[in-house]
């Protein structure tokens, strides 16, 4: 049936596709309150000042199409959105198509087109890649895996690739219109209040439409996400296996994972369907993993990796009895912001996690190029007599390792500054911490 309709459709009815995506578009610019995102827009528009193609990637429903809209306000544009069930079964062949509709209703001086999740249409590349060539081309896709294979061949660094992510903690104020900096949080009273709407961020998470539609809306992304994003493209037959890992997966967060011990947990066969399974996951964006450190490479791909969700409302609706557990909620922000800001500020940098033979572990190793940047350990702690021995000598001794002096321990409400064994650890609570880039 889909195959039929990509056939029979012709220029009318694409028109009146795009005509119909267009005014929804419109609709939501001016009706809802779009925040400006705290992103490098001169970045993005510098890129965009030559023919070229920026992707602008990340998770299903993290705000790519209204960021892809506002780059181009007052723009001569074009716009389709291939998440649309009547362009099912869309297909390479049928993309100039697109290019003329598109020119009948805009003139042929159109200078930028914008295709929206374009993935969904099977061998779109070497038409992005013509396309390229005369006009400035916005892709936004919600798969990792955009812009590898064909694409990327004929690209050879003529594009930009961006991750979008759900609204940070300081995006996430200005949504709930508090547009608040470290140096207006002062008082008692404003700190108190700060921390409070730092708890609904970590119930609620980053995704925008949750400040519309309520926190129901987090179950439908998710089974989006899963359904369409993952079972359906990759065809997965055993789809119940498959989502219960996925559930465990989530319901693990800030954890390590073994794919031996999924494999057995599960009672899958073949230890490379449970990596195959985790790639799924983390290609979507649903996921992401970190490596354990080591100055020996091959050591990366053997240890254990740590697994990190990329929204805690998500950690909070979908698994299991996650709420109690607030330093692994905690860390899993830590790990979102951080990833968060080598995607927007620091491109190039790279992120870990420390752990020696006797089990001693430092949550987050900052990289960047040869040299270990900073060493950072997550601690649900209020005040100094709660933070555990464990983690300072863990920070220690992960210091010495990795000659690395830039020491923090991020709390939940203590600020101070440790010196031991001639080390100075900076104990910085996570609200002022989110809202305070400078320190990386």
């Amino acid at each position: 049936m889909m195959f039929v309709i990509a056939i029979h459709m012709n220029s009318r009815e694409l028109s009146r596709i795009i005509s119909d995506q267009m005014e929804e578009l419109d609709e939501i610019l001016v009706r809802d309150d779009i925040i400006d995102r705290h992103i490098p827009v001169d970045k993005l528009e510098g890129f965009l000042a030559h023919p070229t193609i920026v992707a602008i990637l990340g998770v299903r429903r993290a705000g790519k199409s209204i960021l892809s809209s506002l780059l181009l306000r007052e723009k001569t544009s074009a716009h389709l959105n291939f998440d649309d069930e009547r362009l099912a079964g869309f297909e390479a062949k049928d993309l100039n198509m697109v290019l003329e509709t598109f020119y009948q209703m805009y003139g042929t001086d159109l200078e930028y087109i914008f295709l929206d999740e374009i993935q969904n249409v099977p061998g779109w590349e070497l038409f992005a890649n013509r396309l390229r060539r005369t006009k400035k081309v916005i892709l936004t896709g919600s798969n990792a895996h955009l812009l590898s294979g064909e694409l990327a061949t004929h690209l050879t660094g003529r594009h930009l690739d961006f991750t979008l992510f759900p609204f940070s903690f300081s995006e996430y104020l200005s949504m709930k219109g508090n547009q608040w900096t470290v140096e207006d949080i002062l008082s008692t009273k404003h700190v108190s209040q700060v921390k409070k709407e730092l708890e609904e961020y970590i119930a609620l998470g980053g995704f925008p439409e949750v400040f519309k539609f309520g926190k129901s809306i987090l179950l439908r992304i998710y089974e989006d996400i899963i359904q369409r994003d993952i079972l359906l493209r990759y065809g997965i037959r055993n789809r119940r296996t498959f989502s219960e890992l996925a559930k465990f997966i989530i319901s693990n967060s800030s954890n390590e994972i073994s794919y031996s011990r999924l494999k057995n947990m599960f009672g899958i066969k073949d230890g490379h369907t449970v990596k195959n399974y985790i790639d799924h996951l983390s290609s979507s964006y649903l996921v992401f993993t970190l490596e354990r450190f080591s100055f020996k490479l091959k050591n990366h791909s053997i240890a254990p990796r740590k697994i990190y969700c990329i929204d805690t409302g998500l950690i909070n609706t979908v698994a299991f009895s996650f709420s109690e557990n607030r330093g692994s909620l905690m860390e899993n922000i830590v790990a979102v912001e951080l990833k968060r800001r080598i995607s927007y500020w620091h491109s190039g940098a790279e992120l870990y996690y420390w752990k020696d033979n006797g089990d001693m572990e430092v949550d987050f190793v900052w990289k960047e190029g040869p040299n270990i940047k900073q060493l950072i350990q997550v601690t649900y702690s209020s005040g100094p007599d709660e933070i555990q021995e464990r983690e300072i000598k863990s920070l220690i001794r992960a210091s010495n390792d990795l000659r690395c002096e830039d020491l923090l321990l991020i709390t939940w409400d203590h600020e101070d500054e440790l010196l031991i064994d001639d080390k100075r650890i900076v104990c910085l609570p996570l609200w002022k911490w989110l809202l305070n880039r400078s320190d990386l």
